[in-house]
């Protein structure tokens, strides 16, 4: 009876252990596969989280376990035109069950741009372990994976933000700065040729935020989706690194990327940072604070300066 009893006993743990293990492949890069992800989805370490900006698509249905973070409420300051506080954000991600030996996965709807804007945010506050599902949304859904409706509950945690790096995030001084020659940095413009030229002052279907159209003196232009496949995924390292050197961007130097209000441009500073490694910055005031500031210069191909209808 005792060795059946012991016996039992090697078997249970046996069984726990190749349960971990069978948890334990985490990538190490700064991407997941569905594949990986739909594996391990009850994995306890692993949190997943929706940033989504369109109304109602979380609770349509949502990747099995995530939770929801709301880009205009709880990655972004209420009342100020800022990202969420530091102790706002330490709620936020003790709320959701976020310690400090969780894996993040992020993910969302239009193209993972609101997601890496959540990465990117992330990143400011020192956060270790993120990653962002290669593909986001679609590509689960397109891929007949599950969906769930239920808002999960987690256990709260004490999450503390042990650093912020500030470098991670550039302001208008920057970009005038580099505009001036007073700083080395390579401003890099995501949006379509259209909103580069000047043509039109916002995507189709967008309210217009400024005044005049164009583009930041000095900046080359290289549209976000030109990142990515067919399927949403982000193109291989080598790609990626062909694609920008061809505008200059080798890593060699800094590099300032901007959109109209910083979520594209997130998209293109992860990348940049997280995938070739390069020194980046985010601009999240981007056009819209750029091209209505007073006293700064612009260019415009097109000739369309201001805003008319």
């Amino acid at each position: 009876m005792k060795r059946l009893l012991v016996g039992a006993m090697r078997f249970v743990v046996l069984a726990q252990l190749s349960a971990i293990a069978a948890f334990a492949a985490i990538p190490s890069g700064p991407l997941v596969t569905t594949d990986w992800l739909a594996e391990n989805l009850k994995d306890a370490k692993i949190r997943v989280i929706e940033v989504s900006v369109n109304p109602g698509v979380y609770e349509r249905g949502h990747i099995p376990g995530a939770v929801n973070f709301s880009w205009h409420t709880d990655l972004n300051d209420k009342v100020k035109r800022d990202i969420v506080s530091r102790a706002d954000f330490e709620k936020l991600l003790s709320k959701a069950g976020v310690s400090t030996d969780s894996t993040v996965i992020l993910y969302g709807d239009t193209n993972n741009w609101f997601a890496a804007w959540g990465a990117w945010v992330f990143d400011i506050y020192g956060v270790k372990n993120v990653k962002l599902l290669d593909g986001g949304r679609v590509k689960w859904e397109k891929e007949n994976r599950p969906l769930d409706n239920r808002v999960p509950e987690y256990k709260a945690t004490n999450f503390k933000v042990s650093t912020t790096n500030n470098a991670l995030r550039a302001r208008l001084a920057d970009v005038t700065s580099a505009v001036k020659g007073e700083t080395k940095a390579k401003l890099l413009d995501i949006r379509s040729p259209d909103e580069f030229a000047g043509k039109i002052f916002a995507p189709e279907g967008i309210q217009e935020l400024s005044i005049r159209a164009g583009h930041v003196p000095g900046a080359v232009n290289v549209p976000w989706g030109k990142a990515v496949n067919a399927d949403g995924t982000f193109k291989s390292k080598e790609e990626l690194k062909a694609l920008y050197a061809g505008v200059g961007v080798d890593g060699k130097t800094p590099v300032i990327t901007y959109c109209r209000i910083g979520e594209r441009s997130s998209h293109t500073w992860f990348a940049l940072a997280k995938i070739l490694g390069y020194q980046a910055k985010n601009y999240d005031g981007s056009w819209t604070e750029y091209g209505n500031s007073v006293g700064v210069a612009i260019e415009n191909p097109a000739g369309t300066i201001w805003a008319a209808k």
